[in-house]
């Protein structure tokens, strides 16, 4: 079984719709009697420029969005392959998105 770490960046099949893409793993390591699910947020190349997104520029990944807005979670065979790592201050960008995005405090 795959384990994912928080701050990692893994290909993710999100289905028909939204197909395979690169998704942060945004939540914490399950323990072996937990569900094996992972909260992910997508990244995208086609930004809208809303409070909700955090830029992303790495090498060997074009420009593009963490979109806080789509947070969501999928089992862990989902998972594809892990494809990078973001920054903790890209990390700590995203928390402050997603805090906004649910009117966490």
């Amino acid at each position: 079984m795959l384990k994912a770490k928080r701050g990692e960046i893994w290909l993710i099949d999100l289905g028909l719709v939204q197909k395979t893409r690169p998704c942060l793993i945004f939540s914490i390591e399950y323990l072996d009697h937990e569900r094996a699910v992972f909260t992910y947020i997508p990244r995208t190349l086609h930004p809208r420029n809303t409070r909700f997104e955090v830029s992303h520029q790495a090498r060997g990944f074009e420009s593009g969005v963490f979109d806080a807005q789509g947070i969501g979670g999928v089992p862990a065979v989902k998972l594809e392959r892990r494809i990078g790592i973001v920054e903790p201050t890209v990390l700590e960008k995203i928390e402050v998105a997603v805090k906004l995005w649910l009117g966490l405090s």
